[in-house]
């Protein structure tokens, strides 16, 4: 049985409504007081004359039938009120990256036809800005984080939500409602992922467990959340997928879901100290770019982490001297590498802990996914040679809002089963095992040879002096593009560019080797911790 996102949050703030879901600042919000504002939230949005437009069945796999909420907040409760108040409203919601200049953000809010916007008011002079070349968007409702003026037209958040009714919204909720989530990626402009509620549950969102069975009725979502005693902390901003997919998933599942005070940039003595107050059992973090001064902390600092199990990694490489360092830190814990991408949900995981070792990259497929030829004529078998395009079928999204051709791009049909293929090259192994090469729009074409630059940034953080490190191409009359190493050190160590290369040549062929090194005091990355490649690609243009 396939459900709507809405009603597996009202059923679980049933059942559950007393426990705490979420926890903020000074805010505990039980999931019968998350209930009651999203639905005020959904009936404010209804009371508008938003909400569904034209049934799903009635429209090709690249438009939406809805009207959308835009999401433009730092994290808070209200991000995730947001989210729930427009499922229950039947509009769909999509995040926005709060780092967008106007130009940007103009285009995204038009190509996502905006009707509404929830948005912080440190963000409002922003929003004033633009609000007059959008000529969708009617409805502005302003949540208050700063001592900005309402703007004009705008409804507060909190004052809006006292007049609204907590009421169950009159409306039929449908598993084949979209939830739109936008992704940069690393070129191009950003565009609207459309996922089913049906989909994007199984998919990523807590509807199969690990053992990869599928919650098939509401009394096992509901037997789950009275047992739950789960606490997680996403520490990534929820703008992007990954941070709102942790929380969503505790939501689903009866968790509690506890958010950083710092909620501008990550802070490891926070997010350090709020898991040793609440007793969080799993943090979310991003690759090395959260490990590494998570690590730096707990070692320079005493912090009781004793009530965490599990730490997720995934949206960017943690390597195994980081990974290694964490678990000597916290030898209870496990290390969960999770790949997957917008596009896709989770793909496949990986764990590594006191007794297993530290490893990074070592995947296996697991059901529903598959590595596909380059030419997308086939499904290529364990010890292939070349190259492939690792994909995922099942529940995956529809396609890209308002774009044909990128979805039938993206999401073809292969010997009669559609797939999604986000761009990841793998070569699958003998063994069954995954080599995971990178994105190829992250790929150096450097001598005639293809190089991904995920996996030259791994061999340069294995150096001990290394803090951080992007790689990326640059034009080159002998080469065509070079690999060029930007290079962030640990405060207070020195390296050379001999020894870099020394420690690069234990882990990657000579042809991948980084040809100069840029050293920088700070790398430049998305809140996310994601690799800025547009950024690094300035610098070593210059």
């Amino acid at each position: 049985m396939y459900f709507n996102l809405a009603t597996i949050s009202e059923a679980v703030a049933d059942v559950v409504p007393d426990r705490e879901a979420i926890i903020f600042k000074d805010r505990r919000i039980t999931y019968g007081t998350l209930r009651d504002r999203s639905r005020r939230l959904a009936n404010l949005l209804l009371d508008r004359g938003l909400g569904m437009r034209t049934p799903r069945n009635q429209l090709p796999d690249w438009e939406s039938g809805q009207d959308h909420l835009g999401i433009y907040l730092y994290n808070g409760n209200e991000y995730l009120e947001g989210m729930l108040g427009a499922f229950k409203a039947r509009l769909a919601p999509f995040n926005i990256n709060y780092r967008y200049v106007d130009e940007e953000l103009v285009y995204l809010l038009n190509n996502a036809k905006t009707r509404a916007l929830l948005y912080h008011s440190s963000l409002a002079d922003r929003v004033r800005a633009i609000r007059d070349r959008v000529p969708s968007m009617e409805l502005l409702v302003q949540v208050t984080d700063d001592e900005s003026d309402l703007l004009p037209g705008a409804l507060d958040y909190e004052t809006a939500l006292s007049e609204s009714d907590e009421r169950r919204p009159e409306v039929e909720w449908d598993p084949d409602d979209l939830y739109i989530l936008y992704t940069g990626g690393t070129t191009g402009m950003p565009k609207g992922v459309l996922w089913r509620h049906s989909d994007v549950l199984i998919a990523t969102l807590g509807g199969r467990r690990a053992n990869g069975h599928v919650l098939g009725s509401l009394d096992e979502y509901v037997n789950r959340a009275r047992g739950m005693g789960r606490k997680s902390l996403p520490a990534p901003p929820f703008m992007h997928g990954a941070g709102h997919w942790n929380a969503l998933q505790m939501l689903n599942a009866g968790g509690t879901v506890v958010i950083q005070d710092n909620v501008f940039r990550f802070d490891p003595k926070n997010v350090l100290e709020i898991i040793a107050r609440e007793e969080v059992t799993t943090l979310l973090i991003v690759g090395d770019a959260f490990g590494r001064p998570l690590a730096d902390e707990l070692a320079n600092n005493p912090h009781n982490v004793s009530s965490l199990r599990n730490i997720i990694t995934g949206g960017a490489i943690m390597t195994a001297n980081v990974k290694r360092e964490l678990i000597e830190l916290i030898p209870q814990v496990n290390i969960i590498d999770s790949a997957g991408s917008s596009e896709t949900g989770g793909q496949a995981s990986h764990v590594s802990n006191a007794k297993a070792g530290a490893e990074t990259g070592r995947f296996t497929l697991t059901p529903n996914n598959a590595v596909l030829a380059q030419d997308l004529s086939q499904v290529l078998a364990p010890g292939h040679k070349e190259l492939g395009w690792w994909a995922r079928s099942g529940n995956i999204p529809l396609g890209y809002l308002d774009d044909e051709a990128k979805t039938r791009e993206t999401f073809p049909t292969v010997n009669g089963i559609k797939y999604s293929v986000p761009g990841d090259k793998v070569r699958l192994l003998s063994d069954g095992t995954l080599e995971l090469h990178g994105r190829d729009s992250t790929t150096i074409n450097s001598g005639g040879e293809k190089i991904f630059a995920e996996e030259v940034e791994q061999a340069v953080k294995h150096h001990s002096a290394v803090f951080d490190a992007v790689v990326t191409g640059r034009r080159s009359e002998r080469w065509g593009n070079e690999v060029v190493a930007i290079v962030q050190l640990k405060e207070g160590v020195a390296a050379t560019e001999e020894g870099l290369l020394a420690e690069c040549e234990r882990h990657i062929a000579r042809y991948k080797l980084p040809k100069a090194f840029i050293f920088l005091e700070a790398i430049v990355r998305s809140p996310s911790g994601k690799a800025d490649y547009r950024w690094a690609k300035d610098i070593v243009e210059r």
